[in-house]
């Protein structure tokens, strides 16, 4: 009956989504709800961002198997029953989850000191405004993407290579600066990343970071409300940026 109404759910959802301005991204996530380390390391790429939007890729019906069988350990009789399909139609259903997670999956490195070590080096260097630290650390063909939902402000979807992100980055520092923003590190999704909140400690938006062979793959951005709430009180970011700009006029 639970797999069934997640169904209807995951169904539902799609359709929201397609409606939805701009990039889509699941909600971060803060907590890890493995207290034992080993098994948060192995979990860790399952429960990234590319992972979790990889997931959204899959039909319903293909979800539901894929995580019964590989996440829950479900026998194919027990998944067919569940998802009320036989479990020839279940066999197929999973070989093909198990393609297209493959073939899309994030490929992070396994050190996962080595890459905290990196991120750090990157929020150091965007605190203190220096373009060329940010810069050396983006891969040249780095993206940066942000779901704002329409309700977030944001300059764009996408901004794409390492000179382009360097910009956005280098012109994003004194905004944030001007109204005090500060930066936690923190580990979301298994990925390392940061909260940005307002001098009162109100959440403004959360980045997190693909990192693959030393440098940045991926930026992605949070900037939607409505997906912050969990992580504390949520800073009024148009507000905060109305603050950042009349700040600047008032120097210049």
């Amino acid at each position: 009956m639970v797999t069934r109404i997640s169904i209807d759910v995951l169904r539902s959802a799609r359709v929201r989504r397609e409606e939805y301005i701009g990039p889509w991204f699941p909600e971060p996530l803060l907590a890890d709800p493995y207290q034992d380390p080993e098994r948060s390391a192995e979990l860790a790429d399952s429960v990234s961002m590319a992972a979790l939007l990889l997931l959204e890729r899959l039909s319903p019906l293909e979800r539901a198997v894929f995580v019964l069988r590989e996440v829950f350990g479900f026998d194919f009789p027990e998944v067919a029953s569940a998802v009320g399909r036989s479990k020839a139609a279940c066999r197929r259903l999973a070989v093909r989850a198990r393609r297209h997670m493959a073939a899309g999956r994030p490929r992070f490195e396994a050190d996962r000191t080595e890459r905290e070590e990196l991120a750090g080096r990157f929020l150091d260097a965007f605190r203190d405004g220096d373009v060329d630290g940010l810069r050396e650390l983006l891969a040249a063909d780095v993206q940066m993407v942000g779901d704002g939902g329409g309700k977030g402000p944001q300059w764009a979807d996408r901004f794409i290579g390492a000179e382009n992100v360097a910009r956005v980055l280098a012109a994003l520092v004194p905004l944030f600066a001007r109204i005090g923003a500060k930066v936690e590190p923190h580990q979301m999704n298994g990925q390392p990343g940061a909260i940005f909140r307002d001098q009162d400690g109100k959440v403004l938006n959360t980045w997190v970071l693909d990192i693959l062979d030393g440098q940045i793959q991926m930026i992605r951005t949070v900037n939607n409300p409505d997906k912050l709430g969990h992580m504390g009180h949520v800073a009024d970011a148009w507000a905060a940026l109305h603050e950042a700009n009349q700040a600047r006029r008032s120097t210049d």
